[in-house]
């Protein structure tokens, strides 16, 4: 089985006392445009072993990473989204950090809800995005990676979303029906935004879902749907780091990677995976 960030781990640092929990989901099953998602994870997994230790002044791999085997992504949807629950649930009732890795967007549904079992309440969650995810049961499909985030907050999620720049008057309307808070892309990127402050009353634990559509196509073009005008490296990180200032990072997913042979943007989905379990420390 491949192993996050095994050329860096020592022994103590992969073991089952490790904060880190990753989680591959190899899910590909509602994408409407491009393929490949479900090469994501393992493609993810095998760039890691090319990062550092070191990540933005931190080392997470010192607090350790135990890689699962990946979950079982056949039969109907609702099953896998149960087997990934009892994952994360598992992962956060032993106080540890879930980082599932897709993997299409579908997936968060159950990554989020196996984290809120175990905590009792629904989390806060910050998505970075090109897609606001926010439509009802796309294409036929109630667990679309287009309608995630609408699932997500019938279940009493409060959602925060940064880089949308792709939406139906549908999902608009839903943003306000929800009490989503948001600031899309054209206004982060045109006034080089990288700080954000979320609502006072925004939830203390967050999870954060992090489509990889979310950067520009010119810094991530191996995903399902790449729309111009995203997010800067930098600039998506730095706004994920500052939302969780004064909060708790209890899980986190990246997703929507594509694999198309450049090993660049395995990497960069990986380096990303890295310092974001930097930012829950």
């Amino acid at each position: 089985m491949n192993i996050f960030l095994d050329s860096e781990l020592t022994e103590a640092e992969r073991g089952q006392d490790a904060l880190f929990r990753v989680i591959p989901v190899p899910l590909e099953r509602t994408v409407s445009y491009g393929s490949g998602t479900a090469k994501g994870a393992e493609a993810i997994i095998a760039a890691s072993n090319e990062l550092e230790r070191g990540t933005n002044g931190d080392e997470p791999c010192a607090r350790g990473i135990l890689t699962e085997a990946p979950i079982d992504c056949s039969g109907p949807m609702p099953e896998v989204m149960e087997r990934l629950a009892a994952r994360t649930e598992a992962a956060v009732r032993a106080g540890r950090v879930p980082v599932t890795l897709g993997g299409e967007h579908s997936l968060s549904y159950g990554a989020v809800i196996g984290v809120s079992r175990a905590l009792g309440h629904p989390v806060g969650i910050v998505q970075i995005d090109a897609h606001a995810d926010l439509r009802v049961a796309y294409q036929g499909e109630k667990h679309s990676h287009a309608s995630v985030m609408h699932l997500l907050t019938q279940d009493g999620h409060r959602l925060a979303q940064f880089g949308v720049r792709a939406l139906s008057s549908d999902e608009s309307e839903s943003r306000v029906r929800n009490e989503v808070f948001f600031r899309d892309a054209e206004e982060l990127v045109t006034g080089n935004i990288l700080e954000v402050d979320l609502p006072e009353d925004f939830p203390e634990h967050v999870y954060v879902s992090f489509d990889v559509d979310g950067l520009d196509p010119s810094q991530m073009p191996a995903t399902g749907t790449p729309v111009p005008g995203g997010l800067g490296y930098y600039q998506a990180l730095r706004l994920v780091e500052h939302a969780l200032k004064g909060r708790k990072c209890v899980g986190l997913d990246v997703v929507e990677l594509a694999p198309d042979g450049n090993a660049a943007w395995d990497f960069t989905a990986a380096q990303i995976t890295y310092r974001l379990m930097a930012a829950c420390l």
